[in-house]
Parts: structure tokens; C-alpha cells; sequence
């Protein structure tokens, strides 16, 4: 895929000033661009999509930064669409015999990630957190009968496993487990002290498609499987028969207590109508070569992700879905940060890769492609750190970063802390499994030791009401617009931070390692 970089750049206007941007003028006249309506909320796929990756493709050349996608500055990749027809699907519950409708929508929603059966019928089991970390030894599947059974588990996990580790067992290592116990699909509970979105937004944004590497080689799962999560208010439902509640689930979850499972003695029949079809879309690679003869042929990675919603089809407010926080400014954040190095009178030893990709709203499926089939030798990639959704909304002087425990660039990154003067605080939700949640995740799933960053804040403190009240009404909402309040000047000293970390990062006589008690070493290359 060819993108008329010249002409599109063109169209969209002059450069940034290269002036001071103490103030944030610049940094947001990028989340301007591209939390603009000629972008149309560039959903992976579309041609608002390909005019933002013309953009930033065009600011990368206009820095002197090298092309280093497979094709320019881009690297295109090809994915399947899935999208759920709500109003031709049905469910029910099976009771004794009888159906017991459900609603697609109040009562559950149904997923668009892995290919749907058009049908199923089949008995539902419980299964606790539906955890699967033998090595730390807590397995929810164990003992388990799940053969041609749908699993239905809830979110969290015991106090006592690391947030870390709890997000790592869940998504594609939920689905190895089941798939290995014989299990047809998967049920998600979400607890409501864990639920970023209301669900009543969630059934708004319902209808979003879902995404699949078109390539049945690239995908983690192969083959359909019935997937949804159900409304937490109504799942009461599930346990009628069972001899237990959910009151009683949710409460040792919320005490991150362990949960056993059981049988729940009701089945549940489903109809599944979707659509399928293609799209192309693309990474925008650009390269700041080393300035050492031998640490330049390794390469720190700086990611975020470029996509987000697309337009607005409900015909009620805004035409699209801006993404002005996700992830219009952790795109800008990394523009900022190329330009500043770019300029910088010295290179680092080690090369810089500036990766914006694609796909990360439908399972991070562009940083994936790329940490698996990088545009440069796989063994030269050396780290990476992430930026998304940082959340420039209050003073930046604590920050959290994901990932921090388990390399030796966790070190790196608390001295670079130490030295800003800010405070590094630890995750204070660790059952939103925000480890897996952004694209630094693909890379560690690769053996690539990786960081992601935002504005620092503690549970229960004023900045964690701010946090929770962002999330609940402008979090994938079309609220998350140009309008809402944006503590500029602070986005600056975040980039500053995270400019000097790349660099720290870069210059390093060693490369990052896995700690030694990381769970995550198991994957190093």
C-alpha cells in the first residue's frame, strides 16, 4: 500500500513552528491535526486512517528522519473485519430444558475479536478468575471439566499475584487454557470497581468492528469460538441454579480472595449473524540511525499507537470519535520527541525506530505484526517504550510506568525519574490488566524488554477521581475531544522526561536484560 505522502502533507497545511514549546503549542497543534475531522477518527482500514499515517509519515521526513517501513516510511499489513450484527443474533439461557431469553445488548455483548460460530448450544461452568499461572501455582482450569463447555469467569485475581501477571493470563492465555481443556467459547464478567466504560457505553460501542490478521499464520488463535462478556447488574442470571450467587463471587473478588469454581447447571444457546470483510492498513516506521559503530545496528523501539474509533454512526453528536487523548497526543508526544533528538547536535549510539502503529484499538494487531515481523533484524530490536493515552491532566511531577519491575530498563527509568525529580507510583487498579492493555505488551510477548508511561496518581487521591471521571465519560466516548481540559505545559515536561529516558536508553553500554525473577524472562529471545 502507497500512500501520496507529497499530496496529502500538502493538503493538510504547514509544519509546526520549530520554536520553544514550553508552553505546548506545538505538542498540540499535532493532537489538533490529528483529533481533526479530515481524519474522520482514523479507524484501522479506512482512508482517515491513511491520511493521519500520510502525516505523520510527512513530519518524519520534514525532521530528516530515514524511511524504515517495508515500503517507505510505512509497513502494510492486511486484516480481516468482523462485525456483530446485534439485531440478527440471539441467546438464551437453557433452564431445566427451557430457553430463557437474554438480551443482546443489556444482558450481554457479544465479541468481535475471533471468529464467531453462527451458532452454538452448549453448558456453562465457572471458573473463578479463569487464571491460568501453574508456575506461580493458581490455576483456575485445573480439575475443571470444560470439553465442549463455555467457561464463564470473572475479572481480577488474588491479592498475592502481581497485577503484571494477572493481565498476562488473561486475553490470548485465557483462550490457550480453554482451548487446551476443550472448551467451545468464553464468558467474561467484569466486576464493577473494574469497569473503566459504563455499560451502558459499552452496548453504544457495541457495533465497533472487530479485527483479525488476515494471515491465519499471524493470528494467536486459529479457528471460531464463541466469545462475550455479560452485564455484571444482570448476571445473577448465570448462578440461578447453581447453589451459589454472584453477590458471593463479587465479593471475594473484591477482596482479591481466590474463587473456586463450579458447575452452573444451565447451558446457553446462541445465533451469531456478523459480516466479513478486508482491509489493508499500515505502520509508519521511521529511523534516527546511531552515532556508534557497532551499538547502531540495535535499535530502541519508541511506540504509540495511531488509530482509533472511526466515525460516529449513531446519528446523535459529534461525526466521529476524535481520540484526542487516545492516542492523538501520545502521537504527538513521539513526533515531539523525533523532532527534539533529530535535532539533537549529538546522535545516540544505538539507533532510534519511531513506530506508530496501526490496529491497536482492534488487540493491539499493528504493534504485534511489527514485534514479529519488524521492518529491521529481529534480534536488533532492543527495547521499547510506549506512549499512550498518558493522561496530561493534572501536574506532572509522579509518573507510572508499566512494566517497571521486570528489565533492567526499569532501572534506567527510575534513575531518569530520580534525576527529573518525579515520584514513580505503582499501579494503583491492578485489575484493569493495563500491562496488556497497550502495545508495549506485543513486544514482551517477543522477548523485548518494554515500558509504557502516564501521568503518575494513587488510589483515592483527587488526581485518581479526576482519572476515574475522565475514563467513565470521555474514554472511547466522543467526549475525548479538543474541547476538554489538557494541562499542556505539562505534556512538554513528560515528553522531556521520556526524550531523556530514549536517550539514556540508547546510550547504554549494555542493553536492557530481563530481570532474573521476571516472569517475563521466559520469553526473551
Amino acid at each position: 500500500m502507497r500512500l501520496p505522502l507529497a499530496l496529502v502533507i500538502a493538503a493538510l497545511g504547514a509544519l509546526p513552528a520549530a520554536a520553544a514549546d514550553a508552553d505546548g503549542a506545538r505538542w498540540w497543534s499535532h493532537v489538533e491535526t490529528l483529533a481533526g475531522p479530515q481524519f474522520e477518527g482514523r479507524l484501522t482500514g479506512t482512508p482517515g486512517y491513511d491520511k493521519a499515517a500520510a502525516y505523520a509519515a510527512g513530519q518524519f521526513k520534514a525532521f530528516g528522519l530515514k524511511p524504515a517501513g517495508t515500503e517507505g516510511y510505512l509497513q502494510p499489513m492486511k486484516f480481516t473485519v468482523q462485525r456483530v450484527l446485534a439485531e440478527g443474533s440471539s441467546a438464551a439461557l437453557v433452564v431445566d430444558g427451557s430457553e430463557q431469553p437474554l438480551r443482546v445488548g443489556p444482558d450481554l455483548l457479544l465479541g468481535a475479536r475471533i471468529p464467531q460460530p453462527k451458532a452454538i448450544e452448549a453448558p456453562l461452568v465457572f471458573i473463578g478468575y479463569g487464571l491460568h499461572l501453574p508456575e506461580v501455582g493458581y490455576d483456575d482450569f485445573a480439575g475443571q471439566d470444560l470439553k465442549g463447555k463455555i467457561a464463564v469467569y470473572v475479572n481480577g485475581g488474588p491479592g498475592d499475584i502481581s497485577a503484571a501477571l494477572k493481565a498476562h493470563s488473561r486475553g490470548s492465555e485465557t483462550w490457550r487454557a480453554a482451548r487446551a481443556a476443550g472448551a467451545v467459547g468464553l464468558i467474561a464478567l467484569p466486576t464493577p470497581k473494574s469497569m473503566d466504560v459504563p455499560w451502558s457505553r459499552q452496548m453504544q460501542s457495541a457495533g465497533q468492528p472487530g479485527m483479525y490478521p488476515a494471515d491465519e499464520d499471524l493470528r494467536e488463535l486459529t479457528g471460531e469460538a464463541f466469545s462475550a462478556s455479560f452485564n455484571p447488574a444482570e448476571a445473577e442470571k448465570l448462578f440461578a441454579k447453581s447453589g451459589h450467587t454472584f453477590a458471593e463471587v463479587l465479593a471475594l473478588a473484591d477482596a482479591a480472595k481466590p474463587i473456586k469454581g463450579f458447575p452452573l447447571n444451565l447451558g446457553l444457546k446462541a445465533q451469531v449473524a456478523t459480516e466479513v470483510g478486508q482491509v489493508a492498513s499500515a505502520n509508519v516506521v521511521a529511523k534516527l540511525p546511531g552515532s556508534d559503530p557497532k551499538l547502531k545496528a540495535e535499535h530502541v523501539v519508541v511506540t504509540a499507537h495511531l488509530d482509533h474509533l472511526g466515525v460516529n454512526t449513531t446519528g446523535v453528536g459529534a461525526p466521529y470519535y476524535a481520540g484526542a487523548m487516545d492516542n492523538a497526543a501520545g502521537v504527538a508526544s513521539v513526533l515531539e520527541i523525533a523532532r527534539e533528538m533529530a535535532a539533537a547536535k549529538a546522535a545516540p549510539k544505538r539507533s532510534v525506530l519511531f513506530v506508530l502503529v496501526t490496529g491497536e484499538e482492534k488487540g493491539l494487531l499493528g504493534s504485534k505484526y511489527f514485534a514479529g515481523k519488524p521492518s529491521v533484524p529481529p534480534a536488533s530490536v532492543v527495547a521499547n517504550l510506549n506512549m499512550d493515552m498518558a493522561l496530561p491532566l493534572w501536574k506532572f511531577d509522579s509518573v507510572l510506568i508499566y512494566g517497571i519491575d521486570e528489565s533492567t530498563m526499569g532501572d534506567t527509568a527510575k534513575a531518569a525519574a530520580k534525576a527529573a525529580n518525579l515520584e514513580v507510583v505503582a499501579d494503583p487498579y491492578p485489575d484493569r490488566n493495563s500491562f496488556i492493555r497497550s502495545d508495549q505488551y506485543s513486544f514482551i510477548r517477543a522477548g523485548i524488554p518494554a515500558l509504557s508511561f502516564k501521568f503518575g496518581f494513587t488510589a483515592g487521591s483527587d488526581r485518581a477521581a479526576i482519572e476515574k471521571t475522565w475514563r467513565a465519560e470521555r474514554y472511547h466516548a466522543l467526549a475525548d475531544d479538543l474541547s476538554q481540559p489538557v494541562e499542556k505545559a505539562e505534556a512538554v515536561k513528560f515528553d522531556a522526561f521520556l526524550g531523556q529516558l530514549i536517550t539514556d536508553v540508547a546510550n547504554a553500554p549494555v542493553t536492557p536484560r530481563w530481570k532474573d525473577d521476571s516472569f517475563f524472562k521466559r520469553f526473551a529471545r
